[in-house]
């Protein structure tokens, strides 16, 4: 099952390049069905409108049939909704190198929720950013500004 699990996992998001579906908390589970043997892979997208699910599960299709599951099955849940706190900590890392502002935790574990002042520049690390817009190159990104570097930069918009 590693295989089928590794091979869903190493799926790169459509939309956001430098992270997989893992590193961004799409991918919920990988299973395999003791009746027939069958591979389940389970996502949840960032929000339910995402353009990217269909390249999503086409992907994930194609990479599970090249490690020997031509049979496999995709199934879409939306509870829980996807949230910003399933982005593994590499998954941010990978953000940030990239030039993204990966978003602040939605809630610790005791459910507060952290007050967030300023985007910190991924480019600089300048808190001293500007939003540009709400919408950024997709959805689920705004696009900021830092007054420090001049540099634009998305920013995963916390969910």
């Amino acid at each position: 099952m590693s295989t089928a699990r590794d091979a869903a996992a190493a799926v790169v998001d459509p939309e956001i390049r430098v992270v997989t579906i893992d590193e961004l908390g799409i991918l919920r589970s990988v299973d395999e069905d003791p009746a027939t043997g069958r591979v389940i892979v389970t996502i949840t997208p960032t929000y339910t409108g995402c353009p990217a699910m269909d390249v999503i599960r086409a992907d994930i299709l194609r990479a599970l049939a090249a490690a020997g599951h031509p049979d496999a099955e995709i199934r879409t849940v939306h509870a829980p909704a996807w949230s910003t706190d399933w982005i593994s900590e590499r998954g941010r890392a990978k953000l940030a190198a990239a030039g993204i502002a990966p978003p602040p935790p939605a809630a610790r574990g005791d459910g507060v929720v952290p007050l967030t002042l300023a985007v910190r520049c991924p480019r600089c690390g300048s808190p001293e950013t500007e939003q540009v817009s709400r919408f950024g190159s997709t959805a689920c990104k705004a696009l900021w500004r830092c007054r420090a570097c001049s540099e634009p930069f998305d920013q995963v918009k916390a969910l």
